[in-house]
């Protein structure tokens, strides 16, 4: 019986053994890294702005510095600044003038004015540290109660330490709460375009420009290219106005043609010129208002009593009669 009792056993044993499957094997497998991006060229920088040639004016014979000036809606004071002419009178034929103003007799621009960053910034008498301590009875939430705690090495350990209880303070900290960023500045709002109105030129710069006869007359001579302005007829004597207001840039007999001459400037476009006046009642460098006497008419360098009138565009003539009011 010991033997058949020892054999079973035996068996079971070896059968045991052989029922059991080897372990899986299974293999990690590491992921490679992703390739770096190639980084990204850095953009070249842009070139800086190429300046352009300034507009330039080549001396004819008979050309004054007054009449170069005239040609290009110009004060000969500028113009003469601009290329270092002390004596008006002495240009050469040939002589090249610049007819712009260089960058050195430009107006400096303005500073540029920095960004409005007025959010200013936390700086606090010492740095916050919020503690926020674990409620005490275990059925209540866990929802932390804000505290705020001066900075301090023994806050700092407090703080460190799972199970402790916060640090006590002195007394409730209240952080230096930040100033509203103030609102920023309404732009303002554009001005209105003026409505059209007599006497002003429409799809032209300073439309606000309101323009007057300098004298009563009829027109005896149109404009044309040659003419450059509008002759009207008139009596000796009689007063000539401005047409527009402005600052009277030349008063004298200075250009072959135009007799007593007057030239105002109105602004950096307009220019408008008065000629064979009798008697001139304006100065140089003088302000001048709209429908201001500013000479009596007369007949220097003409055959007859009339007054010569241009009105320049940049320069340019334009007719006049396309400015003016109708009579």
């Amino acid at each position: 019986m010991m033997r058949i009792a020892f054999v079973l056993l035996l068996a079971l044993a070896l059968g045991g053994c052989a029922s059991r499957r080897p372990a899986p094997v299974s293999e990690r497998v590491t992921a490679e890294a992703p390739a770096p991006a190639p980084a990204q060229p850095a953009p070249a920088p842009e070139p800086p702005p190429v300046e352009k040639p300034l507009p330039t004016h080549v001396v004819k014979p008979k050309e004054t510095l007054v009449g170069i000036a005239l040609q290009y809606g110009l004060d000969y004071r500028e113009l003469a600044a601009w290329n270092n002419i002390t004596n008006p009178n002495q240009l050469k034929i040939g002589q090249v003038l610049i007819v712009a103003p260089p960058p050195s007799a430009r107006p400096a621009p303005g500073a540029t004015p920095l960004a409005n960053t007025t959010t200013p910034l936390a700086v606090a008498a010492s740095p916050i540290i919020e503690a926020r301590p674990l409620a005490n009875t275990p059925t209540a939430k866990v929802e932390p109660r804000g505290q705020k705690l001066p900075f301090s090495d023994r806050a700092l350990a407090q703080l460190g330490s799972p199970d402790a209880a916060p640090p006590a303070s002195d007394g409730p900290s209240v952080a230096t709460p930040l100033a509203p960023a103030p609102p920023p500045a309404p732009e303002p709002a554009p001005a209105p375009t003026p409505s059209a109105e007599p006497g002003k030129p429409q799809g032209t710069e300073r439309e606000d420009m309101s323009w007057t006869w300098p004298v009563k007359g009829k027109v005896v001579t149109p404009f044309t290219e040659a003419g450059k302005g509008i002759d009207i007829a008139g009596k000796k004597g009689a007063p000539v106005v401005a047409a527009a207001g402005g600052r009277v840039v030349y008063a004298g007999e200075g250009l072959r043609g135009y007799g007593k001459l007057v030239i105002i400037k109105h602004n950096d476009t307009w220019l408008s010129a008065y000629a064979h006046n009798e008697k001139l009642l304006v100065k140089e460098q003088q302000d001048v208002k709209r429908g201001q006497k500013i000479a009596e008419m007369g007949a220097t360098d003409t055959d007859q009593v009339k007054l010569h009138f241009e009105v320049r565009r940049q320069g340019k003539p334009v007719d006049p009669q396309r400015l003016l009011p109708q009579p």
